[in-house]
């Protein structure tokens, strides 16, 4: 097998080793059925199970009560940008708070469909910081307040959810979705699309609160529906079997060989430390985008002195296995995911690096 790297890539990203050594022993004959997980039915025994134990681990990891739903579905977090509003807008508002380029394209989106307003932009600030309590002016007869957790392109994350009183709380946690524990009694909606920590890219995860899907409309087409997707158990149509199979495997390695939410947040910070305390002591060679007391965990932003020297920065560290850097295309610079799956060794060689090449 050829070498691995360090793979930093915001998404599809680093999946765990382990679990990507079970999906290859299981990829031409599964034990004791002969077929491959890309060729069984979605109808099978074998994925019932599969639908089961993903949602069953998913409950345990998030302390999710039975008042929750969870549905495997498709077409990635942009998808939910507009199926959200579908179902819930009706003839009220929502609320959108905006942090980073992702919250901006979900309240574009929302407002093809009705009524909205940005409850909190910090666009004037090219997106480096979040909302102080007193900045935050929500609308107590919202349909909804709608946040992302961590904006993978700015590297700009919430530390805890925003208070919405009685409105429901939806979430856009697709970067930071199983890295730490949330009160997950405090949301109406969490949706992630699964290729940050969760598993691969083709199937995105929803928990939507009973309440809340009460109150889903009843005449949306069937695949833009909540409702639909609920009462079908996720197989309304044919649901992307392989990668809800690996997003199993993922919630089994956070409960067997991580041991939970907890831990992993610790070891996520640990690492994200690394990273931000080589940033700081570099005298100002590295910057980093976010103000330090809305820094990502997940995604570490930074600049250097001119373009140039990123693209020499980034061309040693491909030399060192230190690969999938750049930043995103709309902001350049630099961007190093490191996603639970990333090693702490991988996070050691990128600091020391770092500091290398700054001397």
């Amino acid at each position: 097998m050829q070498t691995r790297v360090y793979n930093f890539s915001p998404g599809p990203a680093v999946l765990p080793l382990e679990v990507l050594q079970e999906a290859q022993r299981d990829l031409l004959a599964l034990p004791g059925l002969g077929i491959s997980a890309l060729e069984i039915s979605h109808r099978s025994k074998w994925f019932d199970g599969v639908l089961a134990e993903t949602e069953a681990n998913l409950r345990r990891l998030l302390g999710a009560g039975e008042n929750f739903r969870i549905l495997f579905l498709q077409g990635g977090s942009r998808l939910q940008f507009s199926m959200i509003p579908m179902n819930l807008l009706r003839d009220r508002r929502a609320d959108y708070i905006i942090t980073g380029s992702w919250g901006q394209m979900a309240c574009e989106e929302a407002a093809r469909l009705g009524a909205v307003r940005a409850a909190y932009s910090s666009k004037a600030y090219n997106f480096d910081r979040l909302p102080r309590a007193d900045e935050l002016e929500l609308d107590p007869q919202a349909a909804y307040v709608h946040f992302t957790s961590n904006e993978t392109i700015q590297g700009v994350q919430f530390a805890a959810e925003p208070d919405t009183g009685s409105v429901p709380l939806v979430c856009d946690a697709s970067s930071d979705f199983l890295s730490r524990p949330i009160n997950l009694e405090r949301y109406g909606i969490v949706y992630a699309c699964a290729q940050k920590n969760a598993g691969p890219a083709g199937v995105t995860v929803v928990l939507i609160r009973d309440d809340v899907l009460d109150l889903c409309r009843d005449d949306l087409p069937s695949m833009l529906s909540f409702k639909q997707h609920a009462r079908e158990g996720s197989r309304l149509n044919t649901p992307p079997v392989f990668a809800v199979y690996l997003v199993m495997l993922v919630t089994r390695w956070l409960l067997n060989s991580v041991g939970g939410l907890e831990r992993m947040h610790a070891q996520n910070q640990a690492k994200a430390r690394l990273l931000y305390e080589a940033i700081d002591a570099s005298g100002g060679f590295y910057r980093g985008h976010a103000l330090p007391e809305a820094r990502s965990v997940m995604n570490v932003t930074f600049r250097l002195p001119d373009a140039e020297t990123e693209a020499r920065f980034l061309q040693q560290a491909a030399t060192r296995r230190l690969c999938e850097l750049k930043g995103h295309r709309s902001v350049g610079g630099i961007r190093a995911s490191i996603y639970n799956a990333m090693p702490v060794e991988g996070v050691q060689a990128l600091a020391e690096f770092m500091r290398e090449f700054a001397s």
